[in-house]
């Protein structure tokens, strides 16, 4: 009887060391803060819909009109200018683009326009990307520019000064 007392515990200690299956991420927020003297902020929603991942934007305190909107290679928030976040996130050393184009940084998502009200609502979906893999958004930086994006400019677009930042995060499905 007491070797099955051990067998049991060593199973049940086995079974406490064992990973869990990792969960397929699904969905993933960004919630974007101002940087240094704005008062742009506002979150940002991204879910994986088939091979595309849908994204949802609602950012206030802006100008209106356009400003460019990306995915910076850094998921680093701290700088008071939003510098911190390094460049366009680019794993493939693609030229800077617009969204739609054949050939882009993964981080190209072109502008977004604000109302009259300082309020943009947007919602677009993306093929390039991704949640997992070596293209994976999880972890990087969301950052809403001063100006619009010219999207040709290379390397970033001429967009101007970061006003808010973001980290992408995995999100509760």
């Amino acid at each position: 009887m007491t070797g099955l007392l051990i067998s049991w515990a060593g199973f049940y200690a086995a079974a406490q060391n064992t990973p869990a299956p990792k969960a397929e991420i699904t969905k993933a927020i960004a919630v974007l803060h101002p940087t240094e003297g704005s008062k742009v902020h506002g979150v940002v929603n991204f879910t994986k819909e088939g091979g595309k991942v849908k994204v949802v934007v609602h950012i206030e305190g802006l100008t209106p009109g356009k400003h460019g909107f990306h995915i910076h290679e850094w998921g680093d928030c701290g700088s008071k200018d939003g510098m911190a976040t390094g460049g366009h996130y680019n794993p493939t050393a693609a030229p800077h683009a617009a969204p739609d184009a054949a050939q882009r940084h993964t981080g190209d998502l072109g502008n977004i326009e604000a109302n009259q009200d300082g309020v943009a609502h947007v919602e677009f979906t993306d093929a390039m990307m991704k949640f997992d893999g070596p293209t994976s958004i999880i972890g990087r930086g969301v950052v809403v520019h001063a100006q619009p994006d010219d999207l040709k400019s290379q390397p970033a677009g001429a967009a101007g000064a970061r006003l808010a930042c973001g980290v992408v995060g995995a999100a509760k499905p």
